[in-house]
């Protein structure tokens, strides 16, 4: 699959054809277009709103609003460029889940990890847990997301994990290239601070560390050791989809920080034809798009 958030996406032209297809009432076609974009859409909501099955709902009611919309499209601007401003509006407009009142903010978090008892593994239970050890890591993360203003997660997770540049960033977000850069600059701060104050993955001097929490994690079903949600042998990561000459990449965080977020799960397992079915044979869109 190819970033669709890179300047030098080549698929622009392949999307113009599959559109004016979809829009003729190619099913095929509305098919097509909908699965190459849906596992990008559905791991910007899984990592907006962190729980699977809310991933799932946001990105759904996104993609019908794609569809929904598709007749009006009329090549003003690269259909990437509109679908995601389509998604990003609808992720920053949608009601609060319960888990980002979990997840406030910082110092919420910070709050959190305070009062969760430390249990010390030995080095033999570290090698025995390492996949729940790297599953409560991933959790952790992915809580940091969730304390950043919504603003300043979808900047984070386009620019910073997806590598859109300025350019690409601030036409989905109808936001000025200065803006998004200020956005941008100003969430790696905060994830840069409190991952340097708290975390000990990237100061070993911070009394932090997974493995001392992962049993109470266990234990108090923080983690569900038989369904892990982050650390499963079929997900990919972030890195294969990103380059590493970004065409503005800030100074402000180490490279250590933006390698650890690169490492998160990219989900690409979920039932994408069950997912499409649900949506091309409803009957208001089979009526909207006029699908063959």
């Amino acid at each position: 699959m190819e970033n669709p958030f890179l300047k030098e996406y080549k698929s622009d032209i392949d999307d113009q054809k599959l559109v004016a297809d979809a829009q003729e009432g190619d099913k095929s076609a509305l098919e097509t277009l909908i699965l190459k974009h849906q596992p990008f859409i559905y791991n910007i909501a899984w990592k907006f709103v962190r729980n699977p099955s809310d991933a799932e709902d946001i990105t759904q009611e996104a993609i019908i609003k794609i569809i929904t919309n598709l007749a009006k499209f009329e090549n003003r601007s690269a259909f990437r460029t509109w679908a995601y401003r389509i998604v990003a509006n609808h992720f920053l407009l949608i009601q609060r889940k319960p888990i980002e009142q979990v997840f406030e903010n910082f110092e919420a978090m910070a709050n959190g990890l305070a009062m969760t008892p430390d249990q010390p593994l030995t080095d033999l239970e570290k090698v025995q847990q390492q996949q729940l050890i790297r599953e409560m890591n991933y959790s952790c993360m992915s809580g940091m997301l969730l304390c950043l203003t919504r603003d300043q997660r979808i900047v984070y997770i386009l620019g910073e994990m997806f590598n859109a540049d300025h350019t690409i960033g601030s036409e989905i977000l109808e936001i000025t290239k200065d803006n998004f850069r200020k956005r941008l600059s100003r969430a790696r701060k905060d994830l840069y601070n409190f991952m340097q104050n708290k975390c000990g993955l990237v100061n070993k001097s911070n009394p932090c560390r997974c493995h001392k929490k992962v049993t109470f994690a266990v234990d108090n079903k923080i983690i569900d050791s038989k369904n892990l949600l982050f650390n499963k042998e079929e997900f990919s990561n972030f890195k294969q989809f990103i380059k590493k000459d970004a065409d503005e990449m800030l100074d402000i965080v180490d490279d250590k920080y933006a390698e650890l977020y690169g490492a998160l799960p990219y989900k690409e397992d979920f039932d994408k034809k069950t997912f499409m079915e649900d949506i091309v044979n409803d009957d208001h869109i089979r009526n909207l798009m006029k699908l063959n």
